[in-house]
């Protein structure tokens, strides 16, 4: 094996057409950061601006070659994981990566509101992922989901953050999206240790903002992929993704991306 000159870090995820999620977001992402993005696609996505049009799963048979092609050649330091849509691909994933360090972003819910997983990915994820993963960043929607219970303050946040701890992750991230104080966003980690940390951010009014929680999983990973301790890795992150709403490109009809680059 010849030694590495730059951190490496696999994704697990789906394609977005429109370049503002997903794959091509996380890519853009790590290369801000600097770290070296491999991937394996999940799905083939239909997507733009305005949503959702198609979703194309790829056969597990294939996930599966794509993990062990890069784990087996390209060791990553860390694997990020985002949309899945299935229960057969959350068991053939979560045949293949572990025991490696897990950041798990639990997509379920596009920005636009396309529900993009079934009930049995739901049960896959609480069950095989979130207890083996060392972050999980759900937003306020999924979070709901996983923790069950109802967000409608920041102290339900924190005490969702707490249940999906509680399925055994080591530190989970609860993002705000929706939920804020005065004109700060409000993103809330339980950490290893159980102790809250809050992290208020500006609130935006955008109407660009497809791909945040894509680009703000991975930037952690990066992050972390390179060393840095989580908390400041959180802070960094949150910052980019706040300088790539607010330089948005402006594209599409509908809710727009961020920028990656030059932020």
């Amino acid at each position: 094996m010849k030694q590495k000159k730059i951190p490496t870090i696999l994704i697990i995820a789906g394609s977005d057409s429109g370049g503002g999620a997903g794959i091509q977001a996380d890519i853009k992402a790590a290369s801000y950061f600097k770290v070296f993005a491999t991937t394996a696609v999940t799905a083939v996505t239909a997507q733009n601006t305005l949503g959702v049009q198609s979703i194309f799963p790829i056969p597990e048979i294939e996930i599966q070659k794509q993990l062990r092609s890069v784990i087996g050649d390209l060791a990553p330091d860390l694997i990020k994981i985002g949309m899945l849509g299935t229960k057969e691909v959350v068991d053939c994933v979560a045949q293949e990566i572990l025991p490696n360090k897990i950041i798990l972003d639990p997509v379920m819910v596009a920005t636009s509101g396309d529900k993009l997983v079934d009930e049995g990915c739901i049960k896959g994820i609480k069950e095989k992922l979130v207890p083996n993963s060392y972050l999980v960043t759900p937003n306020s929607f999924e979070a709901e989901i996983l923790s069950g219970k109802k967000i409608s303050s920041i102290e339900d946040q924190e005490y969702a953050a707490k249940e999906i701890k509680n399925l055994g992750a080591e530190n989970v991230l609860v993002k705000g999206g929706h939920l804020y104080e005065g004109n700060n966003l409000v993103d809330i980690l339980v950490d290893e240790t159980g102790k809250s940390i809050q992290f208020k951010s500006q609130r935006i009014d955008s109407n660009n903002t497809h791909g945040t929680g894509c680009t703000l999983s991975t930037a952690i990973a990066s992050s972390v992929a390179k060393g840095i301790a989580l908390e400041k890795a959180i802070t960094d992150s949150i910052s980019y993704v706040q300088r790539g709403i607010k330089n948005a490109p402006n594209l599409g009809s509908g809710n727009g991306p961020l920028m990656h680059f030059d932020v």
